[in-house]
Order: C-alpha cells, then sequence, then structure tokens
C-alpha cells in the first residue's frame, strides 16, 4: 500500500508543476499587452497644451503690516509672500535663526513683538503669527 500512496503524491506534484508554467505565460502576456497601451499613452501625451500657471489671488492681495511688523518690513501694503521675505531678510540679517536647529528663530526684541512674547518660535509656527499682524 506505500507504493501507492507514493505515486498518487507524485501524480499530484506532476500535474501542480504543469499548472504553473500556464500561469506564467498568461502573465507574459499581460505584460506585453501593457507595454503596447503605454506606447500608444506616451504617444497621445504631448497633444496636451501647458497652460501657464496663475498665481492665487489670496496670496497677492496686498496687506496692512501691523504697527510691530511695520517696524521690520516697512509700512507699506505688501503682499504675505513679500512679508514673510523680508521677515526672513531681516532674520539672516541680524543671524537669529538657530545655529543647531535651523528650523528655530531666536527672536529679537522686534520681533518678540510681532512672535506675542516668545523667545524662540519654529519656522512654520512664524507664518502663523505674522498673519496676525497682517489687515
Amino acid at each position: 500500500m506505500a507504493k501507492k500512496a507514493t505515486k498518487k503524491a507524485t501524480a499530484k506534484k506532476a500535474t501542480a508543476k504543469k499548472a504553473a508554467p500556464a500561469k506564467k505565460a498568461t502573465a507574459k502576456k499581460a505584460t506585453t499587452t501593457k507595454k503596447a497601451a503605454t506606447t500608444t499613452k506616451k504617444a497621445a501625451a504631448p497633444a496636451k497644451k501647458k497652460t501657464a500657471r496663475k498665481p492665487n489671488a489670496a496670496f497677492m492681495k496686498p496687506l496692512t503690516p501691523s504697527k510691530e511688523l511695520a517696524e521690520i518690513v516697512g509700512a507699506a501694503n505688501l503682499p504675505r509672500t513679500e512679508v514673510v521675505k523680508k521677515i526672513w531678510v531681516y532674520i539672516k540679517k541680524h543671524g537669529l535663526q538657530d545655529a543647531k536647529n535651523k528650523r528655530t528663530i531666536n527672536a529679537d526684541d522686534k520681533l518678540k513683538a510681532v512672535f506675542g512674547g516668545r523667545k524662540s518660535v519654529s519656522m512654520f509656527e512664524m507664518t502663523k503669527l505674522v498673519s496676525n499682524h497682517l489687515k
């Protein structure tokens, strides 16, 4: 009886081996059709025209800085993006960026008034605190 059991086991192995190559063959066919589809898509892609990028009107709107912020960036109405740029110029000019953690800004007397009395602020918090001083 042991011989019958081994014959059945070898028969099962043989069918399993035959089934595996059939799956691989279908997978190869699928990849060749995918390649053909991607080449046709690539040819169609250059037909699209690129439109010029338009700036967001909310960022470009001139805002009036508060008295505290005007000491740093000036009293003229400026867009939010320009205000942040001028603050960074002030920070770099006076060396207020932390030496170890560049994301931290150590405030001097003028910046403390803008930052709500805080000694140090992360650069991400800075934009939030500056927006409180713009109208």
